[in-house]
């Protein structure tokens, strides 16, 4: 069924260019209300009730959900054109964007995998006594609670809660699944009169519980506790913030649903192998620690991410795979704003991506207050721009957008976005991406305010992998730079150091080519030749984790990081070859000559039996042939008298009859 969309002017503070949306989404338009949630809701309950809707405003989307609850209709498609289009100094030309947003909207997002988390209300309240008691006082008609003492207050006689007093060793866990460790840890005494006391104290007591409560006002207990869910925290000298914390912590029990952010696949991890550790950009950039190694690989504790997508950016080999929603869905998504803009008649759009949360309520501000966006900024929104990579950026390129600039909060996790820009831009041309970061949103159009270079003439759709979309949006962009990318001579890019591309530099002359770099290598970027003493390289499969480095033992192995765009990089080439060496019995070909020389000669200076004879000569033999030497040669210990004859029953009963 083709859905209908409810256009409104906002009582005419916005023009609207129903002609424009119409005509690039194909979906039917109405007359464009002026008051569409107030005087003629009416027209809106008369369109729910024909069928499915699409409302052009975000601002009363509350108003209309409970409308179509009311009629018993599902929910309608909502999409913001006022605040992001519409409330602009640019607005007479804001036809192409608006279609755009339109048919962005109605881009089917895939259900994001979830796991059920169970919190059953018991709550552990770690902090001096008089916090904690008071805390615990409040919450223990509500929630089975715990306290930790961190002070030698002693326990209350109130024994509606338990408290217990120690060090808070270690947390690990989250929501509904908490561990703790405490040493010195004392639980109370309830024998004898007089006040309660502690008993004897005692190291490595482990407890679990559902919720941590820390008002220690110390140092957290976990990296970025902000994003640990069931992790709550207050400073114990603020009443109203410990008040607060309390009636949060009521509200944690039962059951909800935690988003699976990643996934991930182990056999392509390229962190460790033979106890050689390599690549570890994931567990470098986890903010909250959920990413620990595991043998090979990595492993990620779905129920401490926060779903930052930071490893997911970082990941040269794609091992760990953003899940909520797919990369695929994103580049959709992309691919739908700038195919739209174009055909309601635009050109040269940017694409400005920022968070749902403070970039969304900055871009409304702006709205409000300010110019507003640009006619030609496309927003596009994300829960979380932390995990916006390289190949994003650049993909954004190839489908014909002219810059891409991240607008930045200010509690963004930049380690890895600073990463990503700074690889994008080694790549893209120049002037084509930035960061956005303003502290009043009324400067988001001044800050905007930046040079471009043409777009794309013939966009390209990003597809496969992100190394396969970096590949073939670079190709798209340096297309008309340099020599054909069939030919030898052509550059590569250089790439700051750290990029998951480039190539593996052998010392050719130190390089005795025992290949353990190709045994260890993970994306099998480093092969072997079985025929002759080669060392094989396809660079466009190199992830740069320094594996084969770290394992040479000739130290004989360097990395360049460098994007090759010609065709040779997806061939192999000869890093390192050598002559076989032939065996002097059979010609069988074996080994290496000079490794062979090498040998000989350092066994030839320390020992007189390998300066020449039979010794000497088994060393230029192949394995078969020096088995054969050795056996038959003199005092060979393989040699011995005639093998006796197997005794048999007829033998044991001729020994009985001679007896």
């Amino acid at each position: 069924m083709t859905k209908r969309l409810l256009l409104c002017d906002c009582a005419g503070s916005q023009r609207v260019d129903d002609g424009a949306i119409a005509s690039a989404t194909g979906l039917p338009c109405g007359r464009v209300a002026s008051a569409l949630c107030t005087a003629e809701l009416g027209v809106a309950a008369a369109a729910m009730e024909a069928g499915e809707v699409v409302v052009a405003c975000q601002q009363e989307r509350g108003r209309f959900e409970e409308l179509a609850a009311e009629l018993g209709q599902p929910d309608p498609v909502f999409v913001d054109i006022r605040d992001r289009a519409g409330w602009s100094a640019e607005a007479a030309g804001a036809g192409p964007k608006q279609a755009a947003l339109v048919a962005e909207a109605l881009v089917p997002a895939p259900p994001t995998p979830t796991r059920d988390v169970v919190s059953e209300g018991v709550a552990l309240i770690v902090g001096p006594g008089d916090v904690a008691f008071a805390l615990a006082e409040r919450l223990c008609e509500a929630l089975a609670v715990t306290v930790l003492a961190t002070d030698a207050a002693l326990p209350p006689l109130d024994r509606r809660f338990d408290t217990v007093t120690g060090r808070l060793k270690r947390v690990t866990g989250a929501l509904g699944g908490f561990e703790v460790v405490i040493d010195a840890l004392r639980q109370v005494d309830p024998a004898g009169r007089g006040d309660l006391d502690y008993g004897t104290p005692r190291d490595g007591g482990v407890s679990q519980c559902d919720l941590l409560l820390d008002v220690a006002g110390g140092t957290p207990f976990v990296p970025a506790p902000q994003k640990r869910e069931g992790y709550l925290r207050a400073d114990p000298g603020d009443p109203l913030a410990v008040a607060a914390l309390a009636a949060e912590a009521v509200q944690t029990v039962g059951t909800f649903e935690k988003p699976l952010y990643v996934r991930v696949e182990p056999t392509l991890c390229a962190h460790s192998r033979a106890g050689q550790v390599g690549c570890t950009r994931c567990l470098d950039a986890c903010p909250t620690g959920a990413i620990l190694p595991a043998g090979d690989h990595v492993s990620v504790d779905p129920m401490v991410c926060a779903g930052c997508g930071a490893c997911s950016a970082l990941c040269p080999s794609g091992a760990i795979a953003y899940d909520a929603p797919p990369v695929a869905h994103l580049f959709r998504r992309m691919e739908t704003l700038a195919r739209t803009f174009r055909a309601a008649g635009g050109a040269a759009p940017r694409l400005l991506i920022h968070d749902a949360g403070w970039g969304g309520e900055a871009i409304s501000l702006a709205a409000r207050y300010g110019d507003g966006l640009p006619a030609d900024v496309l927003p596009l929104a994300l829960e979380v721009v932390s995990g916006v990579g390289h190949a994003e950026m650049l993909g954004a390129l190839a489908l014909g957008f002219a810059r891409v600039d991240v607008l930045v909060a200010p509690t963004t996790d930049r380690s890895a976005l600073d990463r990503e820009v700074d690889l994008a831009r080694a790549i893209a041309p120049a002037d084509a991406l930035g960061l956005v970061e303003v502290a009043d949103p009324t400067d988001l159009t001044a800050a905007l305010d930046r040079a471009a270079p043409p777009p794309l003439a013939d966009p390209v759709l990003p597809m496969g992998s992100r190394r396969q979309v970096t590949r073939l949006a670079a190709r798209a962009l340096h297309a008309g730079s340099g020599d054909d990318f069939s030919s030898k001579n052509r550059a590569p890019l250089p790439l700051p150091e750290g990029a998951p591309y480039g190539a593996v530099l052998v010392d050719t002359d130190a390089c005795t080519l025992c290949l353990s770099c190709v045994s260890l290598c993970p994306s099998g970027a480093l092969m072997d030749n079985e025929d002759k003493p080669q060392l094989l390289f396809q660079e466009d499969a190199c992830l740069q984790c320094g594996l084969c480095a770290n394992i040479c033992p000739e130290d004989a192995i360097a990395l360049e990081p460098r994007l090759d765009l010609s065709d040779a990089a997806l061939s192999q080439r000869v890093l390192n070859e050598e002559e076989p060496a032939a065996c002097i019995e059979c010609g069988a070909l074996f080994g290496t000559q000079s490794s062979i020389d090498r040998i000989a000669e350092a066994l030839a200076g320390k020992h007189p039996m390998f300066r020449d004879g039979p010794a000497a000569r088994m060393i230029r033999m192949c394995e078969n042939c020096r088995i054969q030497a050795q056996y038959h040669a003199e005092n060979s210990p393989f040699q011995g008298g005639e093998r006796p004859r197997p005794r048999t029953t007829d033998d044991y009963y001729s020994d009985r009859k001679d007896h």
